[in-house]
C-alpha cells in the first residue's frame, strides 16, 4: 500500500482529522501522522524534529513556522501552499459564564482578572507574549505557556487555568472548554496554516497528492467547520 508521513501542528488538526479518512479512502494512501508545534524552542517543534532526523514527507504548520523551515532549506522549493487562516479566540471552562471579550477594554479586563492564562508556546503564544500582552500591561498578566495548544485547553478544562488564548480552531474541537469569542479586530492576530513537501521526503508524489487534497474544494466544508477560513480551492 502507498504511504506518506505528515508532521502537523495543532492549529489545523481539527480539519485534518475530519478530512484524513476520506483522503485515505479515495487515494489508497496510508497516512502516518506525527505532531509538533509550529514554532518555539522546545524539542518537539517541527523544526527541531526535522533537524534531528525525524522522517516526514509533508508538513502542515503556521506560515511563520514554515518560513523558518524554508530558510533552513527543509522544504522542497515551490511546494508550499496556504490552506486556511484562523483568528485567535478565548477558551473558558465548560459550563462557566462566558467572558465578554467583544471590545479591547473588555478583553483587557478579562486578561487582568484571570489568575492564570494558558497560551501555546508556539506562533500565537509567542505573539501574545511579545506583542499583545505588553500593550495591555503584561506585568499584571499571569501567563502559562504550554508545549501544545491541546495542553492549554486541558489546563482550562481541569480548571488549572482560568482561560486560554489561542487559535479558534484548537478551541472548537477541544473537550471540557467553551468558546467565549474571538479577539476584537483591533488586537486580532490571524494565523495562516500552510502545507509543504519536506526536502528530504521519501514519498514526494504522495505528499503532493495529500497537499492537493487538503487545498481542494473538497476540503472547504471541513475546514470551515473547524473554525478556519479556507484559502486554497484547487480543483
Amino acid at each position: 500500500m502507498k504511504a506518506v508521513t505528515v508532521l502537523i501542528s495543532g492549529g489545523f488538526g481539527g480539519a485534518y482529522e475530519r478530512l484524513l479518512p476520506e483522503f485515505e479512502r479515495t487515494s489508497l494512501i496510508k497516512v502516518t501522522t506525527r505532531s509538533g508545534s509550529s514554532q518555539g524552542a522546545g524539542p518537539q517543534t517541527i523544526a527541531a524534529q526535522l533537524a534531528r532526523g525525524v522522517s516526514a514527507d509533508a508538513v502542515i504548520l503556521s506560515r511563520e513556522g514554515l518560513g523558518e523551515l524554508i530558510a533552513a532549506n527543509r522544504i522542497a522549493a515551490g511546494s508550499d501552499v496556504d490552506l486556511a487562516r484562523v483568528p485567535l479566540g478565548v477558551a473558558v471552562p465548560a459550563g462557566t459564564v462566558k467572558l465578554d471579550v467583544t471590545s479591547v477594554e473588555a478583553f483587557k479586563q478579562a486578561m487582568l482578572a484571570a489568575k492564570i492564562i494558558a497560551v501555546p508556546d508556539s506562533t500565537s503564544g509567542i505573539w501574545l507574549q511579545s506583542d499583545l500582552f505588553p500593550r495591555l500591561g503584561s506585568e499584571k498578566i499571569a501567563v502559562k505557556a504550554t508545549p501544545r495548544g491541546s495542553d492549554a485547553t486541558k489546563m482550562v478544562a481541569a480548571r488549572r487555568a482560568d482561560l486560554a488564548v489561542m487559535p479558534v480552531s484548537e478551541i472548537l474541537h477541544a473537550a471540557g472548554v467553551d468558546f467565549a469569542g474571538s479577539l476584537p479586530p483591533e488586537i486580532q492576530f490571524v494565523q495562516v496554516f500552510s502545507a509543504a513537501v519536506v526536502s528530504s521526503a521519501q514519498e514526494i508524489a504522495n505528499a503532493k497528492r495529500l497537499i492537493e487534497f487538503f487545498s481542494s474544494a473538497r476540503a472547504t466544508e471541513a475546514i470551515r467547520k473547524s473554525g478556519m477560513e479556507p484559502l486554497a480551492t484547487s480543483a
